[in-house]
């Protein structure tokens, strides 16, 4: 559809084969490239031949003993419309024979249509169990989101199941443990994620929990000191966004070939719009004053790029991370103290989210170099027991198949002295309950009195 917005190669899904090759890049060693079209097409992480993945690599004296996976829903319309064009016209029903494909898609459709019954917390039971708008709807999952999940559910399956063996042939509904915020697109790539993973998907073994908040710390959401951070992050983006006069010259002219006030444009956040266009190889609105065009693209995503580097110097959206991350991460540590223990429930869990939950978590871990969570992104925590000291317990933590486990800010320094290939548990776990804190800079050595600071 539309004029090829990348190099044209006889690639099978219209993206060059170069930009396909899904050159894996290591998120931490590889210097900033600031090529946006590469950034944004890493964004939106079109599915290719199965990439390599670091999941579940280990000395063979230990064995797995819980999962913990945190999850961007996958490729979605946009959720804002650039004013007084036609917005792109994405189908989202999901067919078999269409790009892209997976070879699980129609089952999934199948399966999905006679999940009526599934007895998900309210209001999860009044949405959608897949995508099915001949014209999208807007933030609606597409079938290259669904296919995404079907695809890391399939790579987690074969690794943490048949290699493995995580959960017990006849497993039961309490050895998953699953939660979604309230949108379709999560729930949905969660249920795509779970089809692709699980031997059976038996819908009376599927019990998602739904999550009001984008943080998932519902119960002690309550942080004045967070919301403080996050004010002074958004005033710090808001003066660099100033003092880029080309950004604003960008947007004048895009407002002038779509004939709205800047202001109005610039509200409608055209950049997301913009990256549907170029995830989905559709060219960018035209009027009868001109054509959004590959320049403005450029110029708004080399500003998001600057602003993320800016971001990790200045620390604001650190703290905020720390306070914003503290309660999904102690939830973590919790249920994987317990598995440490010998229980055998929440085995597997499971959080469908958003780039606003990831982002916190990785900054929190001390992944500052980490890229934004492209769509599908998947960040996962693994414990696992040394056999031949069955009292020690160690972590691995890897974002999109790239182990980071020694990058995280409490086991950065642990490979130094310690020829061990993990992380030891305690470290994660002191992180959480203290070293957290001792970061903030404050006094405080816990999450309520950290919130609670005064004079910040």
């Amino acid at each position: 559809m539309g004029v090829h917005l990348i190099p044209v190669s006889t690639a099978k899904n219209g993206v060059s084969s170069k930009s396909r090759k899904r050159i894996m890049p290591d998120p931490v060693t590889e210097p900033p490239v600031t090529d946006p079209v590469y950034e944004a097409l890493l964004y939106c992480n079109i599915p290719s031949v199965a990439e390599r993945s670091m999941e579940g690599h280990a000395p063979h004296h230990f064995k797995l003993v819980s999962v913990h996976v945190f999850i961007r829903h996958g490729d979605r319309y946009p959720l804002y419309v650039i004013p007084k064009t036609k917005r792109p016209e994405i189908d989202c029903t999901l067919v078999a024979n269409r790009k892209p494909y997976h070879p699980k898609l129609e089952a999934f459709v199948s399966h999905m249509s006679k999940g009526s019954g599934a007895s998900f917390e309210s209001p999860l039971n009044s949405l959608p169990l897949y995508p099915n708008h001949p014209l999208c709807e807007m933030g609606e999952l597409t079938q290259t989101g669904v296919v995404q999940h079907l695809q890391n559910g399939q790579l987690l399956r074969d690794i943490y199941l048949k290699k493995h063996k995580l959960l017990p042939n006849d497993w039961s509904a309490d050895q998953l443990y699953l939660e979604t915020t309230g949108k379709s697109r999560t729930l949905q790539s969660g249920l795509a994620l779970l089809y692709g993973f699980l031997p059976d998907f038996d819908w009376k073994k599927i019990y998602f929990r739904h999550q009001p908040s984008a943080l998932f710390c519902s119960g002690t959401c309550y942080c004045p000191v967070r919301n403080q951070y996050l004010e002074k992050e958004q005033r710090r983006q808001y003066l660099l966004r100033l003092k880029n006069s080309q950004l604003e010259k960008t947007y004048g002219e895009m407002a002038k070939i779509v004939d709205v006030p800047t202001k109005q444009l610039r509200a409608a956040n055209p950049i997301d719009s913009m990256l549907c266009h170029l995830c989905h190889n559709v060219s960018f609105p035209c009027t009868r004053n001109g054509c959004v065009d590959m320049e403005h693209f450029k110029v708004i995503k080399t500003h998001q790029i600057e602003d993320e580097r800016e971001r990790r110097e200045k620390k604001l959206y650190l703290g905020y991370s720390l306070l914003g991350a503290h309660p999904i991460l102690n939830q973590t540590i919790g249920r994987m103290q317990r598995a440490t223990e010998g229980r055998k429930e929440e085995l597997f869990a499971l959080y469908s989210a958003h780039d606003v939950t990831l982002s916190p978590v990785l900054s929190a871990l001390g992944l500052s170099e980490a890229r934004f969570p492209r769509f599908a992104a998947r960040l996962i925590f693994e414990l696992w027991q040394d056999r031949e000291k069955p009292n020690e317990h160690s972590v691995r933590i890897l974002y999109n198949g790239v182990d980071v486990t020694f990058h995280t800010s409490f086991c950065q320094d642990h490979h130094k002295r310690s020829p061990k290939p993990m992380c030891p548990l305690e470290n994660l776990v002191r992180f959480v309950k203290r070293d957290m804190f001792v970061a903030l800079g404050g006094s405080s050595t816990n999450y309520y009195d950290a919130c609670h600071r005064e004079g910040f």
